[in-house]
């Protein structure tokens, strides 16, 4: 005898496939498709579009394995440790981890975006989160390495990273704060924000 399918959990809103930023982003395509095609004629708009074909196939592997890196971490990392490390407890220590996650992560946007999402899902809170991207986007040390100090030489780069630690940590602390505000909450009412 089969047992009875699982009833859903009334506690988590459904998932959706498209949100608003979904219609926003198709619509500025088909404007701008549609500006070009007006514009420039046919022949450039084919050429156009076969390029962002050909670059959509490279990124989609891409896309593919950060989406896998993230959902491989949900289930390595158990959500108790993230709420603990990152969670909105976490206070300056969680937003310190971030902030060396995201500086030490040697990953392009393919990898970070997706890892942040999983991390976020998971039990992080929004200040961890964007601490993290913050510190991925300014203080990434393969970049650093790769291209800062060919280019300014290891004094710039000093005062550059000394000047701009404090900043992720920062932008993690207002984003708490941002989070805890009526209105930018998702409270089933119809705003689109950070868990509540």
């Amino acid at each position: 005898m089969s047992s009875p399918p699982a009833q859903p959990d009334p506690t988590k809103s459904p998932r959706r496939r498209f949100d608003w930023s979904f219609y926003i982003v198709i619509a500025l395509s088909l404007g701008s498709a549609a500006w070009v095609l007006r514009t420039e004629g046919w022949q450039v708009f084919v050429s156009v579009f076969e390029e962002d074909a050909i670059l959509f196939l490279e990124i989609i592997p891409k896309v593919v394995a950060g989406t896998l890196i993230g959902a491989l971490v949900r289930l390595m990392v158990p959500r108790e440790v993230i709420v603990r490390w990152l969670g909105a407890g976490s206070g300056i220590k969680g937003l310190l981890i971030a902030n060396v996650a995201g500086l030490l992560i040697p990953a392009g946007p393919f990898t970070v975006f997706p890892l942040s999402a999983a991390f976020l899902a998971a039990g992080a809170d929004a200040g961890a989160t964007v601490t993290f991207i913050t510190a991925w986007l300014l203080l990434g040390l393969n970049r650093v390495i790769i291209w800062e100090l060919p280019f300014f030489g290891p004094n710039f780069v000093i005062v550059r990273f000394v000047a701009c630690f404090w900043i992720p940590v920062a932008i993690g602390l207002a984003a708490r704060r941002l989070e805890t505000l009526a209105w930018f909450r998702d409270d089933g009412q119809g705003g689109e924000g950070a868990k509540p």
